[in-house]
Parts: C-alpha cells; structure tokens; sequence
C-alpha cells in the first residue's frame, strides 16, 4: 500500500474522530409527533459460541451477496439498483483493517446512508457467523494453507493465545500482523521475519482458530427408508414437510400513514401549492433483493407545514420525503419502519431564510495531507466547516468550479473539490449549493498539486476564520513555520506521521510553513492527474452524493471520458484490484450524473469488472 492510500485511510480515520456530535436539529416537534424508532443497540461485541462458517456461508448467500456479490466484490445484481455504490468487502485493502466487532455491528445498526438496512430478522449469532464467513472472502484456501503451514512451524504452541472470542473480535488482520511483529506477552514475535504476503497468509489462519468446527458426517445405514424428496417438498401453495412449522413466506402490508412536517423559519408563508415528494424504498422480508424504489409520489403540504401520505407499509422498508423551496431541494432523513406498526413519522425538514453573506460560516479544524512520493507535491486539504447562524448560506459558483470561500496554497493547481463521507448534506441550487445552519460540521476535501523541491514553500490565505490547523507529513518530512509546534511521530492505519499543529487565524490572513526532507519507506505514487477516477466539480454537491469510502479519491474526468468513448483498445494499466476498484466506481459516478453514454458506460463496466474478476481468482 503506497503513502497516497494510506494518507486516504488515516483522513477516513479521523474524519470519523472529528465528527462525533449530535444530529438533533432544534426544531419544534408537529402535533401527535412519534419519535422513529431508536437504532438497534449493541449488546456485547463478541460472540457467545464460535461462528458458524458454513451458515454464516448461506446467509450472505441468501441475504447480501444480491448487492455486495458472490464474492463480496460489489457486483451483485441488485447493486446497479442502488443510488450509491456498493462497498467491496471481498477486497483485502477493505477487509483487512476491520474486526469483526466492527462489521457486526454495521450489520445490527444498519447504514442507511448506504441504504444497508439494520438484519435484525437475525439472531444475534447468525450475524456472528455471517460476519464471521465475510471476513473470509478476500483470502483464498491456498492462503489459508500458507498461513497454516508458517504459524505451525514459527508459533506451533501458541495457538491457543489466539482462540478467545472477546480479544479476537476487536482485531482486525492488520492488528495481527502487527502483533505477529511485535510479540505479545502470550507468544514472542514470531511473524518478525515473514514477508507482507506471507503474514497476511498467517492472519488469514489465525482468524479460523475462532471459527465453530464442520459437524461430524453421519453414517445413514443402508437399510433406512429414504424420503422421496419429491414428496418433501413445499408446494407453491406453502404446504409444509410434516412435522416442521410453515414458514411465513411474505407478510401483508397494510394501509397506513406516513406523516411529517416541514418546520419553516423563514418568517414568510411557505409557496401556496407547495407539493412534497414521498420516495420509499423496499427491504421488506428479504433484505438480499436491495433496496430499490417502490414509491415515488407527491403530496400537498397543508398550510401549517405539514403532509400525510397514505400508502401500504411493510417492515424494515425505508421511507423519505423532499420539497423543493426557493430553487432549493430539501430532504428528510431517512426513516425505517419498525415492526408492527401502522404509521411512520418522517423528521421534520427545516427550511431557513437565506443570504449570500459568508460571515456565519467558519472552518472549525484544517487538516493536511502531503503525499511526496511523485514529481509533485499533492495536497489533501480536509475543511471541518461550520455555520451557526440562523439563515442558509447561499453559495454561487457561476461558471468555474472553485469555492469561493477556499483558497489553494500560491503556486498551486487546484484539481477538486469532494465532500467527506460524515458532512452535514449540502443542498444543492441552480447556480450552487447552500448551506443550511447545522450543529454537524460541513466536510470538503480540496486536492491540489504543487511543484516539489528541497524546500517546498507553503503559503495560503484564510478566506474564512480558520481555528485550528493540524498537517500531517510522512516520516522523514519536517514543516519549519513561526506559528506550527512539532508533535511528533505518531502512527497511523499502520503508517507513522509527522504532525505539526497551529492556532487559528483570522479570515484574510495567511499561513506559510516550508517542507524539507524526503518521505521514509514510500513507493512512487502516480500523478493524481493522470489516474483513473474522476474529480468530481463542486457542483455536483448535494444530499445525493455519498463517498464510496476514502479509500480512492477524485482524478480527471477528461481521461476517462477519453478511455470510455476511445476506439483504441488498450491493454488494462491496473496494478491491482483496488485501481480496478477506483475506476468501476468513477465510471458509475459519471453514468449516474449522465456525463457518459448507457452504451460506452456498459462495455467499459463489463470490461473492468472483467479484468476484476480475473485478478480476484
């Protein structure tokens, strides 16, 4: 894994450290408000029994591999369907850095902004051992006898250190590998001496120490009656084997209602013939079909703001509603029915007056990025942006591409803008995007290049109050600037970091610190310029446009509209599985934004996801 995957793993990390706050909007519930049914709560986060493998196998066969694939490539059939794409768990640079506590808990919580609804039609250990079958699909059995084969002959006697449910369930390969290096109290550092390969192999084993055994075949003797299998068959009517329960095939829905408010502060009267928009979405009793839209449908808004809907609900579908309001599109959250009920309330939408006056916004926290492996110094610059005013901040971006408000450093070629997976929505305009006063921080990312020298001189404007700034360098790179205090070494997603810190500044004033020194231990990294995914401008911005995850970032749109529509063909330039991964979810970005062709779009999907297919074998 080269710095510039890694600098994208560590913004990932701490884009979820610094987004820990509330959600609560300070709105006044409508009359006969229900609160939504609270996010399943997580017991202890471990299992009580081993996993179960071979039924945690059936499972994701049943329930995940429609969206997430057979072999958890996201490129199950329902995964087109989707208005996001569908994470590759199946890929080792996805798989290796999760525990399974982590993955148990998505799959009992539920990621709605993933349209991933809560399983909880599972029981607790069926969601063990799925998770359980899911962390097996980026290794293969020749892998798994490698790792064997080096743990026996380096750390014979040590197995039973790593059969606890509880310590096994927080780590993660990576937190493996580490251990296997470093040495425990339990066993030395036996793995001190493996290649990369080699003790991801023995992470791979180790991680089956936990698993439940096979069951014991069982002799049938030769003189027992076998059961016509024609006979112990359901019939079509639900007619079940004797002896067994019938099996409750589909559960009825019934007219219920679906309600919410939109809560106006704006001190006028909302537009006379305001309509609102119901969008729902179906799991129902077999989350493995995807949630595809079953419902679009419009409504009045009544005078005070509110609306009801009346149509059939079934449980675990997911319901939200959008109103368009001064050329602006708001939406609710999502909503999930729960079970037994017969009336959904939507979180109230909240429409604020509006200005182009900035002064309410300011950047809470700056973090930066260097990755200075290639010719040019590229930049990740992550925004924590805040508005705690009582009006929407209306952005206009005309015809360029820029933010008005964030500068890049003089001498730099800005290339993007993209906004981090935890931000509060943008709502996207005719001529930009607003920003509605929000207690959760707006996250941009802004890439740019700058020419690389011995001394890299950074120097940038504060286009807004700025109250902290924090860089993070690779090992062997040194910032040297009036107002940054060194912090030191520290680790991070396995790679280690300079980190310099600086107080805030004041809007219109400037920032400068100079790079010296060369990264440790880096392989070259490629022109962010000439890579396969797209930058995607600014005014693509909205509630609509959700990160696949940070592990890729935006490149030049230009290059692939060229490899898309091009007559050439030419041989794949993928390295690996994860820059396959990188352009199949670009590709789907531009089709989905309509920038390609439905012809072009289907035979460049087919052929990346061919050569991923061949690569993952």
């Amino acid at each position: 894994m080269n710095l510039r995957h890694i600098v994208l793993l560590a913004i990932g990390t701490l884009l979820l450290a610094a987004c820990n706050v509330t959600l609560a909007a300070d709105v006044t519930p409508p009359p006969n408000y229900i609160p939504p049914t609270p996010v399943p709560t997580l017991g202890p986060l471990y299992p009580e029994q081993a996993p179960d493998i071979e039924n945690g196998k059936a499972i994701f066969t049943e329930k995940c591999a429609a969206c997430h694939g057979e072999k958890g490539l996201g490129d199950g059939p329902q995964s087109a369907d989707l208005p996001v794409s569908v994470i590759p768990i199946g890929l080792p640079e996805f798989a290796r850095d999760a525990s399974p506590a982590k993955w148990y808990a998505t799959v009992t919580q539920g990621n709605l902004e993933r349209f991933m609804p809560p399983f909880m039609s599972l029981t607790d250990q069926e969601r063990w051992d799925v998770v359980a079958y899911a962390l097996t699909l980026h290794s293969t059995n020749e892998q798994i006898e490698l790792g064997k084969t080096l743990f026996e002959k380096n750390c014979g006697d040590c197995s039973e250190a790593f059969t606890n449910l509880q310590m096994m369930s927080a780590l993660s390969e990576d937190d493996l590998v580490r251990m296997m290096r470093e040495g425990s109290g339990n066993f030395p550092a036996f793995g001190s001496g493996l290649g990369e390969d080699e003790a991801y192999a023995v992470a791979a084993y180790i991680r089956t120490l936990t698993f439940a055994l096979p069951p014991a075949p069982v002799a049938v003797s030769a003189t027992e009656t076998q059961v016509n299998a024609e006979a112990a068959t359901p019939s079509a009517e639900g007619t079940a084997v004797e002896g067994t329960p019938q099996a409750q095939i589909t559960e009825e829905a019934a007219v219920s209602i679906i309600r919410g408010q939109i809560e106006n502060r704006t001190g006028e009267d909302l537009p006379s013939g305001l309509k609102v928009t119901l969008h729902g979405y179906d799991h129902g009793t077999d989350p493995s079909a995807g949630p595809t839209e079953i419902l679009n449908q419009q409504g009045d808004v009544n005078p005070d703001g509110s609306y009801v809907f009346e149509v059939e609900i079934v449980e675990s579908q997911i319901y939200l509603t959008e109103v368009d309001v001064n050329g602006m599109n708001y939406q609710s959250e999502f909503a999930v029915v729960p079970a037994g009920a017969s009336e959904l309330v939507i979180e109230p939408i909240v429409i604020f007056p509006t200005t182009d006056d900035t002064s309410a916004l300011q950047v809470r926290e700056l973090q930066i990025f260097f990755d200075l492996a290639g010719q040019d110094a590229q930049i990740f610059a992550v925004y924590f942006i805040t508005n705690e005013g009582e009006e929407t901040v209306l952005i206009k971006m005309a015809d360029t591409q820029n933010i008005p408000f964030i500068s890049f450093p003089e001498g730099a070629t800005g290339l993007g803008f993209e906004t981090t997976d935890n931000s509060a929505p943008f709502v996207p305009t005719e001529d930009g995007f607003a920003m509605p006063p929000s207690e959760e921080p707006y996250g941009l990312i802004a890439f740019a290049t700058i020419p690389k020298s011995k001394e890299t001189k950074i120097i940038q404007t504060a286009l807004l109050p700025i109250g902290s700034i924090t860089l993070f360098l690779p090992e062997g790179v040194e910032a040297k600037g009036a107002s940054f205090i060194d912090g030191g070494i520290q680790s991070m997603q396995g790679a280690n970091f300079h980190i310099y810190t600086s107080p805030g500044i004041d809007k219109d004033s400037s920032f400068e610190f100079t790079l010296t020194g060369a990264p440790q231990n880096v392989a070259e990294s490629p022109d962010i310029t000439q890579n396969q995914t797209v930058l995607i401008g600014v005014g693509a911005l909205g509630v609509t446009l959700i990160l696949a995850g940070l592990f890729m970032f935006l490149r030049d749109r230009n290059k692939i509209n060229d490899d898309v529509e091009g007559d050439d063909e030419k041989d794949e330039p993928y390295e690996d599985t994860e820059s396959i991964m990188d352009a199949v979810i670009a590709l789907d970005d531009l089709h989905r934004t309509g920038k390609i062709s439905d012809e072009a779009y289907k035979k460049r999907r087919a052929e990346l996801t061919g050569v991923l297919k061949r690569k993952g074998n």
